[in-house]
């Protein structure tokens, strides 16, 4: 292993034991009382009428996903825009093809059917 890694694999693991330690010390150290009551779904103080353990349906992940992957390549953007003008034209075309194959993929879901709600 190079040397330049070694105070990366030391903190590592120093890190591992530390978490272990923390975590062994709370089951040891604290208070364990269960009770049926902590154990239910706290819905803003209504008695909860269905199991939070339900089925979601395929199209709502499906959308959540496609959401999720769309937000995190628009976080793409920002840095680009800030340093536009340092990185001249080239950086603007290639944040147009980029920008259009994210156009690309949003057309292509939507044509899927992946956005109609039933």
């Amino acid at each position: 292993m190079p040397a330049q890694y070694v105070p990366i694999a030391i903190l590592f693991w120093v890190l591992v034991v530390f978490s272990g330690v923390m975590l062994l010390l709370t089951r040891i150290l604290g208070p364990y009382r269960p009770n049926p009551a902590k154990a239910l779904t706290y819905e803003s103080g209504i008695v909860p009428i269905v199991p939070a353990r339900r089925r979601f349906k395929v199209k709502f992940v499906l959308v959540a996903m496609l959401f999720i992957l769309f937000d995190i390549e628009i976080v793409f953007l920002y840095p680009w825009a800030v340093v536009l003008r340092q990185l001249g034209l080239f950086a603007l075309v290639e944040m147009l093809a980029f920008v259009l194959l994210l156009l690309v993929g949003y057309f292509y879901v939507w044509k899927k059917g992946a956005f109609d709600w039933e």
